[in-house]
Protein backbone atom coordinates (compact mmCIF):
# COMPACT_ATOMS: atom_id res chain seq x y z
CA UNK A 1 0.00 0.00 0.00
CA UNK A 2 1.28 3.51 -1.21
CA UNK A 3 0.04 6.89 0.77
CA UNK A 4 0.78 10.09 -0.20
CA UNK A 5 0.10 13.81 2.09
CA UNK A 6 -0.80 15.51 -1.30
CA UNK A 7 -3.16 18.89 -1.26
CA UNK A 8 -3.87 18.49 2.28
CA UNK A 9 -4.77 15.09 2.10
CA UNK A 10 -3.64 11.28 2.42
CA UNK A 11 -4.61 9.45 -0.64
CA UNK A 12 -4.10 5.82 -0.84
CA UNK A 13 -2.91 4.57 -4.43
CA UNK A 14 -0.98 2.22 -6.25
CA UNK A 15 1.68 2.24 -9.03
CA UNK A 16 1.82 -0.61 -11.57
CA UNK A 17 3.80 -1.64 -14.43
CA UNK A 18 7.01 -0.74 -16.25
CA UNK A 19 8.49 2.47 -15.32
CA UNK A 20 9.66 3.47 -18.49
CA UNK A 21 6.22 2.93 -20.28
CA UNK A 22 3.49 5.57 -21.13
CA UNK A 23 1.30 6.09 -17.66
CA UNK A 24 -2.34 5.33 -17.41
CA UNK A 25 -4.49 6.77 -14.75
CA UNK A 26 -7.32 5.55 -13.22
CA UNK A 27 -10.39 7.46 -11.58
CA UNK A 28 -12.83 5.36 -9.98
CA UNK A 29 -16.44 5.81 -9.18
CA UNK A 30 -19.10 7.16 -6.51
CA UNK A 31 -19.13 4.52 -3.39
CA UNK A 32 -16.03 2.35 -4.87
CA UNK A 33 -12.74 2.15 -4.79
CA UNK A 34 -9.68 1.58 -6.88
CA UNK A 35 -10.49 -2.25 -6.91
CA UNK A 36 -12.83 -1.91 -9.25
CA UNK A 37 -10.20 -1.65 -11.97
CA UNK A 38 -8.42 -5.17 -10.92
CA UNK A 39 -9.20 -7.26 -13.83
CA UNK A 40 -8.99 -4.30 -16.76
CA UNK A 41 -5.19 -3.48 -14.77
CA UNK A 42 -4.29 -6.83 -14.90
CA UNK A 43 -4.93 -6.81 -18.55
CA UNK A 44 -2.80 -3.77 -19.28
CA UNK A 45 -0.17 -3.27 -16.82
CA UNK A 46 2.56 -5.57 -19.03
CA UNK A 47 2.58 -2.43 -21.26
CA UNK A 48 1.92 0.50 -19.63
CA UNK A 49 2.49 2.21 -16.13
CA UNK A 50 -0.99 2.45 -14.20
CA UNK A 51 -2.07 4.97 -11.49
CA UNK A 52 -4.54 4.28 -9.57
CA UNK A 53 -6.06 5.98 -6.46
CA UNK A 54 -8.67 6.34 -4.04
CA UNK A 55 -10.36 9.54 -4.52
CA UNK A 56 -10.70 11.59 -1.42
CA UNK A 57 -13.65 9.82 1.25
CA UNK A 58 -13.45 6.87 -0.44
CA UNK A 59 -11.42 3.94 0.12
CA UNK A 60 -8.42 3.82 2.40
CA UNK A 61 -7.92 7.91 1.96
CA UNK A 62 -9.14 10.54 4.24
CA UNK A 63 -12.54 11.36 4.25
CA UNK A 64 -12.77 15.04 5.44
CA UNK A 65 -16.04 16.20 6.82
CA UNK A 66 -18.76 17.23 3.51
CA UNK A 67 -19.06 18.94 1.63
CA UNK A 68 -16.73 18.51 -1.29
CA UNK A 69 -16.81 20.43 -4.70
CA UNK A 70 -15.58 18.99 -7.77
CA UNK A 71 -12.39 21.63 -8.08
CA UNK A 72 -11.33 19.66 -4.51
CA UNK A 73 -11.18 16.10 -6.21
CA UNK A 74 -9.69 17.60 -9.48
CA UNK A 75 -6.91 19.27 -7.37
CA UNK A 76 -6.43 16.00 -5.28
CA UNK A 77 -5.44 14.08 -8.35
CA UNK A 78 -3.63 17.06 -10.06
CA UNK A 79 -1.44 17.33 -6.68
CA UNK A 80 -0.97 13.13 -6.63
CA UNK A 81 0.38 13.30 -10.77
CA UNK A 82 2.56 16.15 -9.48
CA UNK A 83 4.15 14.14 -6.28
CA UNK A 84 4.38 10.80 -8.55
CA UNK A 85 6.25 13.35 -11.54
CA UNK A 86 3.30 12.23 -13.97
CA UNK A 87 3.24 13.98 -16.94
CA UNK A 88 0.96 13.57 -20.44
CA UNK A 89 -0.80 10.47 -19.26
CA UNK A 90 -3.91 9.01 -20.56
CA UNK A 91 -6.82 9.19 -17.80
CA UNK A 92 -9.35 6.84 -17.27
CA UNK A 93 -12.12 7.84 -15.68
CA UNK A 94 -15.64 6.03 -14.55
CA UNK A 95 -19.12 8.23 -13.18
CA UNK A 96 -17.27 10.51 -10.96
CA UNK A 97 -13.78 9.51 -11.91
CA UNK A 98 -15.02 10.64 -15.17
CA UNK A 99 -15.91 14.22 -14.03
CA UNK A 100 -12.74 14.52 -12.43
CA UNK A 101 -10.25 13.16 -15.94
CA UNK A 102 -12.62 16.20 -17.70
CA UNK A 103 -11.89 18.41 -15.25
CA UNK A 104 -7.80 18.10 -15.33
CA UNK A 105 -7.93 17.98 -18.76
CA UNK A 106 -9.55 21.16 -18.55
CA UNK A 107 -7.22 22.37 -15.88
CA UNK A 108 -3.99 20.76 -16.70
CA UNK A 109 -3.48 19.70 -20.28
CA UNK A 110 0.13 19.43 -19.21
CA UNK A 111 -0.63 16.37 -17.32
CA UNK A 112 -3.48 14.77 -19.91
CA UNK A 113 -2.55 13.28 -23.39
CA UNK A 114 -6.08 11.38 -23.52
CA UNK A 115 -9.01 10.56 -21.80
CA UNK A 116 -11.37 7.47 -21.78
CA UNK A 117 -14.00 8.92 -20.60
CA UNK A 118 -16.25 5.35 -18.76
CA UNK A 119 -20.02 6.00 -17.99
CA UNK A 120 -19.95 9.62 -17.01
CA UNK A 121 -20.71 13.03 -18.45
CA UNK A 122 -20.56 16.77 -18.34
CA UNK A 123 -23.53 16.85 -15.96
CA UNK A 124 -24.80 13.81 -13.81
CA UNK A 125 -28.33 14.09 -11.71
CA UNK A 126 -30.46 16.80 -10.78
CA UNK A 127 -30.00 19.05 -7.46
CA UNK A 128 -33.07 17.84 -6.31
CA UNK A 129 -31.69 13.90 -6.57
CA UNK A 130 -28.26 14.63 -5.02
CA UNK A 131 -29.96 16.44 -2.06
CA UNK A 132 -31.99 13.94 -1.39
CA UNK A 133 -29.24 10.77 -1.75
CA UNK A 134 -27.44 13.67 0.50
CA UNK A 135 -29.71 13.48 3.17
CA UNK A 136 -30.89 9.85 3.18
CA UNK A 137 -27.03 9.12 2.99
CA UNK A 138 -26.48 11.13 6.32
CA UNK A 139 -29.39 10.32 8.21
CA UNK A 140 -30.03 6.92 7.77
CA UNK A 141 -26.50 5.35 6.07
CA UNK A 142 -25.51 4.32 2.78
CA UNK A 143 -27.07 0.62 3.55
CA UNK A 144 -30.58 2.71 2.83
CA UNK A 145 -30.16 3.73 -0.42
CA UNK A 146 -27.60 0.69 -1.51
CA UNK A 147 -30.66 -1.60 -3.46
CA UNK A 148 -31.33 1.26 -5.52
CA UNK A 149 -27.66 1.81 -6.48
CA UNK A 150 -27.13 -1.55 -7.41
CA UNK A 151 -29.60 -2.26 -9.95
CA UNK A 152 -28.02 1.03 -11.53
CA UNK A 153 -24.22 -0.50 -11.42
CA UNK A 154 -24.77 -4.05 -12.44
CA UNK A 155 -27.46 -5.95 -14.67
CA UNK A 156 -30.15 -8.40 -13.23
CA UNK A 157 -27.32 -11.66 -14.09
CA UNK A 158 -24.84 -9.92 -12.02
CA UNK A 159 -27.10 -9.30 -9.26
CA UNK A 160 -28.17 -12.88 -8.94
CA UNK A 161 -28.01 -14.03 -5.61
CA UNK A 162 -25.94 -16.75 -6.42
CA UNK A 163 -22.31 -14.68 -7.61
CA UNK A 164 -20.27 -13.88 -4.56
CA UNK A 165 -19.05 -10.78 -6.55
CA UNK A 166 -22.43 -9.08 -6.17
CA UNK A 167 -22.24 -9.10 -2.11
CA UNK A 168 -18.13 -7.68 -2.78
CA UNK A 169 -19.19 -5.11 -4.45
CA UNK A 170 -22.25 -4.77 -2.15
CA UNK A 171 -20.30 -4.78 0.68
CA UNK A 172 -17.50 -2.18 -1.00
CA UNK A 173 -20.59 0.64 -1.52
CA UNK A 174 -21.46 0.25 1.64
CA UNK A 175 -18.70 0.54 3.73
CA UNK A 176 -17.66 3.90 2.06
CA UNK A 177 -17.56 6.55 4.49
CA UNK A 178 -20.78 8.54 4.81
CA UNK A 179 -19.17 11.56 4.92
CA UNK A 180 -17.34 10.39 2.16
CA UNK A 181 -20.23 9.70 -0.05
CA UNK A 182 -22.57 12.50 0.90
CA UNK A 183 -19.50 15.15 -0.09
CA UNK A 184 -18.79 13.63 -3.16
CA UNK A 185 -22.18 13.64 -3.62
CA UNK A 186 -22.22 17.40 -3.61
CA UNK A 187 -19.40 17.35 -5.75
CA UNK A 188 -21.56 16.04 -8.30
CA UNK A 189 -24.57 18.06 -7.63
CA UNK A 190 -22.48 21.01 -8.34
CA UNK A 191 -20.57 20.21 -11.25
CA UNK A 192 -21.61 21.32 -14.64
CA UNK A 193 -18.49 20.45 -16.80
CA UNK A 194 -20.16 21.50 -20.45
CA UNK A 195 -18.02 24.35 -21.16
CA UNK A 196 -14.92 23.14 -20.31
CA UNK A 197 -15.61 19.90 -21.42
CA UNK A 198 -16.84 21.38 -25.18
CA UNK A 199 -13.33 23.08 -25.08
CA UNK A 200 -11.26 20.08 -24.63
CA UNK A 201 -8.89 19.42 -27.45
CA UNK A 202 -7.31 15.87 -26.82
CA UNK A 203 -8.19 12.31 -28.23
CA UNK A 204 -11.54 10.89 -26.22
CA UNK A 205 -12.63 7.91 -25.88
CA UNK A 206 -16.24 7.87 -24.63
CA UNK A 207 -17.70 4.41 -23.57
CA UNK A 208 -20.68 2.81 -21.04
CA UNK A 209 -22.64 -0.12 -20.43
CA UNK A 210 -25.80 -1.12 -22.55
CA UNK A 211 -27.88 -0.92 -19.64
CA UNK A 212 -26.31 1.35 -17.46
CA UNK A 213 -28.62 2.90 -14.86
CA UNK A 214 -26.81 5.96 -13.59
CA UNK A 215 -25.20 7.40 -16.68
CA UNK A 216 -27.36 5.26 -19.57
CA UNK A 217 -25.97 5.46 -23.08
CA UNK A 218 -27.68 8.88 -24.76
CA UNK A 219 -26.42 10.63 -21.64
CA UNK A 220 -22.59 9.63 -22.65
CA UNK A 221 -23.54 10.09 -26.22
CA UNK A 222 -24.56 13.52 -25.59
CA UNK A 223 -21.14 14.08 -24.01
CA UNK A 224 -19.06 12.81 -26.91
CA UNK A 225 -21.33 15.07 -29.34
CA UNK A 226 -19.83 17.96 -27.19
CA UNK A 227 -16.17 17.07 -27.87
CA UNK A 228 -14.30 17.51 -31.19
CA UNK A 229 -13.63 14.08 -32.67
CA UNK A 230 -14.37 11.96 -29.67
CA UNK A 231 -15.19 8.15 -30.08
CA UNK A 232 -18.36 6.53 -28.69
CA UNK A 233 -19.03 3.03 -27.80
CA UNK A 234 -21.21 0.80 -26.32
CA UNK A 235 -20.30 -2.21 -24.00
CA UNK A 236 -23.14 -4.68 -24.41
CA UNK A 237 -24.01 -7.24 -20.95
CA UNK A 238 -22.75 -4.20 -18.83
CA UNK A 239 -24.31 -1.86 -16.26
CA UNK A 240 -22.47 1.32 -15.03
CA UNK A 241 -18.87 -0.68 -14.36
CA UNK A 242 -17.90 -1.95 -17.62
CA UNK A 243 -14.54 -2.80 -16.28
CA UNK A 244 -16.13 -5.32 -13.31
CA UNK A 245 -18.91 -6.86 -15.80
CA UNK A 246 -16.74 -6.72 -19.01
CA UNK A 247 -13.65 -6.22 -18.04
CA UNK A 248 -11.98 -7.82 -20.99
CA UNK A 249 -14.04 -6.18 -23.86
CA UNK A 250 -13.63 -2.64 -21.34
CA UNK A 251 -9.50 -3.39 -21.85
CA UNK A 252 -9.87 -4.10 -25.14
CA UNK A 253 -11.76 -0.90 -25.93
CA UNK A 254 -8.77 1.34 -23.87
CA UNK A 255 -6.23 -0.73 -25.72
CA UNK A 256 -7.06 -0.38 -28.89
CA UNK A 257 -7.80 3.65 -28.48
CA UNK A 258 -4.55 4.25 -26.94
CA UNK A 259 -2.73 2.43 -30.04
CA UNK A 260 -4.61 3.93 -32.28
CA UNK A 261 -3.54 7.64 -30.75
CA UNK A 262 0.18 6.36 -30.07
CA UNK A 263 0.08 5.98 -26.17
CA UNK A 264 1.83 3.03 -26.24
Amino acid sequence: MRFARVNGIVLHHAVRGPADRPTLVFANSLGTDFRIWDAVAGRLERDWRLVLYDKRGHGLSEAPQPPYAMADHVADLEALLDHLGVREAAVVGLSVGGMIAQGLAAARPDLVRALVLCDTAHKIGTQALWNGRIQAVMQEGIAAIADGVMERWFTPAFRSPSNPDYAGYLAMLTRTPAAGYAGTCAALRDADLTRSTQALKMPVLCLVGDQDGSTPPDLVREMAGLIEGARFEIVEHAGHLPCVEQPEKTAALIRTFLQEVRIA
